[in-house]
């Protein structure tokens, strides 16, 4: 099977920024060629194709393939050293405070978080969803995530992570307990009381992006009670966070999607709790240090009055470490 790398630096991304070099490294990407055949298929001499060549070698973006000796000479054939890149870089903004980048599951208290360390560091968010997050975590995308995945085995986030991160190079720390349910037009003008609501005709709702920890309930408990998604009209719509779900159910464009109770409360919805869940926070051990003035907030008793303040939540183990072992 063949390959696909990962460009982790800016000067491969300067190097193929060049569309004339990216012009060779997609040639080689497709066979091995030499100088001379390189300088045929673009149209330039070979001298000119050497000086690109060189550049990209030493980016580590092509290699010798093979050297071979015709009527007398030697000729270098050259190959991509993979066949396909794929564009991995973060680009922060330069400053005297450091940038973090979270990835992950969407949270009020954690917005809450960024905004009392705003002087300290800036967080920058990619609210993608629980499942997501942690892969981005995997591949260097971001500095810690947010998940709320329940297992198999009635644990929340433990087993994914364990199988995502099987040499153990995270850590796990929980935000907060939250409360999560139907999020419902103010007065309940649909009279919707359980999940089994969701196949009526007059019913319309918004789901949440695939690979959400919301999402993942959501089919797991539609499955248990033999609900199948195609009854459910709008199943297929989505938004990516709790205050986008709640601001639709606000605005009409939906009778009910499913999210935490604080965001029912802050667009003035009606709200039927169906679970509790708890919310960790996953970070690699090499950001630790710059998360230092985050992981010590989690500890204070200011920051947990925030979080118990926000309806549906309980702050109780805010800042306790998961054992991953």
């Amino acid at each position: 099977m063949k390959t696909i790398s990962p460009l982790t630096s800016f000067e491969q991304l300067k190097l193929l920024a060049d569309p004339r070099r990216m012009d060779i490294v997609r040639l080689l990407m497709n066979e091995p060629a030499t100088l001379s055949q390189l300088g045929r298929a673009i149209g330039k001499h070979p001298a000119w194709v050497q000086h690109h060549i060189k550049a990209l070698e030493a980016g580590r973006l092509v290699e010798i393939a093979e050297t071979r000796i015709n009527d007398g000479g030697t000729e270098k054939y050259y190959r991509a050293k993979a066949d396909g890149f794929l564009i991995q870089e973060m680009v922060l903004p330069q400053g005297e405070k450091p940038v973090l980048v979270f990835s992950g599951s969407h949270d009020l208290a954690l917005e809450r978080l960024a905004s009392r360390l705003a002087g300290q560091i800036t967080l920058l968010s990619l609210p993608v969803g629980s499942l997501n997050g942690l892969v981005n975590l995997r591949q260097g995308l971001c500095h810690l995530s947010g998940a709320h995945i329940l297992d198999e085995n009635g644990q929340y986030n433990t087993v994914t992570v364990r199988h995502l991160f099987p040499e153990h190079n995270v850590g796990l720390v929980t935000l907060a307990w939250r409360t999560q349910g139907l999020l419902l037009a103010p007065g309940n003008p649909k009279g919707i009381r359980a999940l089994s609501d969701l196949e009526r005709e007059d019913v319309t709702f918004l789901n949440r992006n695939p690979g959400s920890g919301t999402r993942i309930w959501l089919e797991r408990e539609l499955a248990r009670i033999g609900l199948p998604s195609s009854l459910i009209r709008g199943f297929e719509n989505a938004v990516p966070t709790h205050s986008r779900a709640a601001q639709a159910v606000h605005e009409g464009r939906a009778d009910v999607s499913l999210g935490i109770q604080a965001a029912a409360r802050e667009h003035g919805l009606d709200f039927l709790p169906l679970f509790d869940e708890r919310y960790d926070l996953a970070l690699s051990h090499e950001s630790r240090p710059q998360l230092t003035p985050l992981l010590d907030d989690l500890q204070t008793s200011s920051f947990r009055h925030i979080v118990e303040s926000l309806s549906g939540y309980n702050a109780a183990h805010c800042g306790e470490e998961i054992s991953l072992q």
